[in-house]
């Protein structure tokens, strides 16, 4: 059974999103306990959410001009925890989810390079195989193609020259006559 190739990165980017969910309670609780952390931080951000969510829901409802109340200070800190915590658990999945973009668009410009090298290494291939069957070509047209009968010939005649060079003399006038004669007539 063929297994793919295990998701490292996306193994680790689930791992950083559970760890930040106890990263979260921390400051939850941090936020509670110190007075600094909750009248700068906590505290502001939950006036304006509970602020634009009464608003919201009052013109729902239908009631333009009535006045909201801020939360008391208990309650607002509480809120403003919340919403640190849930801030902090959004932004750490948010970051994985442009660190998974980033390395899957990097692996898709690596891949399309790689094709693109393939592409141009067979196209100059493609291109060097032409110039060498054009040359081929030329090679062809410029020699001249000796037919059959030629080449019959050609090798007759280095027979007869092999032949020639075993027997020097001939047995008598007569036989050396007809001997040219038939290879006259050969020819």
């Amino acid at each position: 059974m063929v297994v793919g190739a295990f998701p490292m990165a996306k193994l680790l980017y689930l791992g950083i999103r559970q760890v930040s969910k106890p990263l979260a309670n921390r400051i939850k609780e941090a936020a509670r306990r110190s007075e600094f952390f909750k009248t700068y931080i906590c505290l502001p951000p939950a006036q304006l959410y509970h602020w634009v969510e009464m608003r919201t829901k009052m013109r729902i409802m239908g009631f333009r001009g009535t006045v909201i109340k801020p939360l008391n200070e208990d309650a607002a800190a509480e809120l403003g925890a919340e919403l640190l915590g849930e801030a902090t658990i959004f932004v750490v999945g948010g970051g994985c989810l442009v660190l998974e973009y980033w390395r899957h668009q990097t692996h898709q410009r690596n891949k399309e390079e790689e094709q693109r090298a393939a592409w141009d290494a067979m196209r100059d291939e493609v291109g060097r195989l032409a110039l060498a069957l054009e040359a081929l070509e030329a090679q062809m047209q410029a020699a001249p193609a000796p037919s059959a009968l030629e080449e019959l010939q050609a090798q007759v005649r280095e027979v007869r020259a092999q032949l020639c060079a075993r027997d020097p003399q001939p047995a008598s006038p007569a036989v050396s006559a007809a001997k040219v004669q038939e290879e006259s007539a050969q020819v």
